[in-house]
């Protein structure tokens, strides 16, 4: 090639330069210096080009650039989905103490707070009235008696001689309609003092159950009567708690449909125990299992009753208390990714899916809205044997070639 242009300079520049041979020689080997680099720089391109064709038939990254990141592979395992629904807590038993007298608060046998038994005495009332109407309904009774006495012996005294056909038995008839009336009289009379016994029995309030006291708005002088609108308390047996939260319509029949058995009754048998999670955010450490469903659907709301039950033995849980109701429900074949692997663009989730080539690309993914911990159960998006990164997510972007390492997906989902 060197040859070839010093022919054709030498042929441009014409005879006198033959005649002359005024050629420097430092230009000569300036131009010869310049044509051994530019052959030189178009063998290098070749070889560089044949270089990354082989590179890129056989799927490895050459970068120098490329970082290492952990990467797992998807694979269909059994896990446990939880399903939270807010609950309101209530006692076994919530019973309110009421007055049925009128009278003023004479004494408080219990505090506020303190646990009671059934037929345990809790308040007296001062009810004179109610007293001296015993009194009176007591002496009623004596004068019946007395009345009935009176005519008995009336009937007595008629009697023989009616028999001796010495008077008429129209007296012996009425002295028998007296005794009857004045039976009469004494049963009316009885009945009115066990009236007067039961009203001030009212006086004197025992517990109907046992439980807690709540609060106790009257103290001793306090006047109460029947038609009071507060409770004087209310004692709730707190031994075993109900937990009432409900289902909406598509909720209740997808949950019923999956669970075993033929009648209703089998299948609440069969329903997996549920876990009360306190308003602290722990988990009570009593199972407890749902024993009822309502009959009707709630028309405003549209939604069905459920109720749970918890044993409490140590009264911790009381009455009138917020939880949630965390129902289990255990999956077969399920795709996880952890949430931490994922990042969510107005509204819609993604994860970066690493391709043949170790380049990555960002993909949707729908999951399902109960989540199994710290993992997303993948329903759209991903299929098995998909690699996806699980570390440093925050440091990529679309497209980017990596170093893939692979990590240990049990060791992965056993952290979360």
């Amino acid at each position: 090639m060197v040859k070839q242009f010093h022919s054709g300079f030498r042929a441009t520049l014409g005879s006198d330069v033959k005649q002359r041979n005024v050629i420097p020689k430092r230009f000569y080997a300036g131009v010869c210096m310049m044509l051994f680099v530019v052959g030189a720089g178009l063998l290098a391109s070749c070889g560089s080009k044949k270089q990354s064709a082989a590179a890129k038939g056989s799927g490895a990254s050459l970068s120098a650039d490329a970082k290492a990141y952990g990467v797992i592979a998807l694979a269909p395992r059994k896990t446990v989905i939880n399903s939270d629904f807010p609950a309101t807590i209530q006692g076994q038993q919530n019973v309110e103490i009421r007055p049925k007298i009128d009278g003023y608060m004479e004494a408080l046998y219990v505090d506020e707070g303190s646990v009671v038994k059934k037929g345990q005495l809790l308040f007296r009332i001062s009810a004179p009235l109610y007293e001296q109407g015993v009194r009176t309904a007591e002496a009623n009774v004596k004068i019946a008696q007395a009345d009935l006495n009176a005519a008995q012996m009336q009937v007595n005294k008629v009697q023989p001689l009616v028999d001796k056909n010495i008077i008429s038995s129209y007296e012996l008839q009425s002295a028998q309609y007296i005794l009857q009336s004045k039976q009469a009289a004494l049963a009316q009379a009885n009945a009115t003092l066990i009236n007067a016994r039961t009203n001030l029995s009212y006086a004197t309030i025992y517990s109907p159950a046992g439980g807690v006291i709540g609060l106790l708005p009257f103290k001793i002088g306090s006047l109460v009567s029947s038609t009071t609108t507060q409770p004087l308390t209310t004692v709730s047996n707190i031994q075993k708690i109900y937990a009432y939260f409900s289902f909406n319509e598509k909720q209740e029949l997808n949950f019923f449909t999956h669970a075993q058995g033929n009648t209703l009754e089998k299948k609440l048998a069969t329903l997996p125990p549920v876990t009360l999670m306190l308003s602290n955010g722990i988990a009570y450490d009593q199972k407890g299992r749902i024993e009822t469903i309502g009959g009707l659907v709630n028309l405003p709301t549209g939604s069905v009753a459920l109720r749970a039950t918890f044993p409490n033995p140590t009264s911790l849980i009381r009455s009138g208390s917020s939880a949630i109701i965390r129902i289990p429900e255990t999956l077969d074949s399920a795709l996880l990714v952890p949430q931490s692997a994922t990042w969510q663009i107005q509204g819609k989730l993604f994860v970066y899916v690493v391709a043949a080539d170790n380049t990555i690309h960002s993909t949707a993914i729908q999951v399902n809205a109960n989540t199994s911990g710290h993992a997303f159960v993948v329903e759209q998006g991903l299929k098995a044997g998909d690699k996806i990164v699980v570390e440093g997510i925050g440091n990529l972007r679309e497209g980017l070639m990596i170093k893939p390492t692979s990590v240990n997906a049990d060791s992965v989902y056993a952290n979360l």
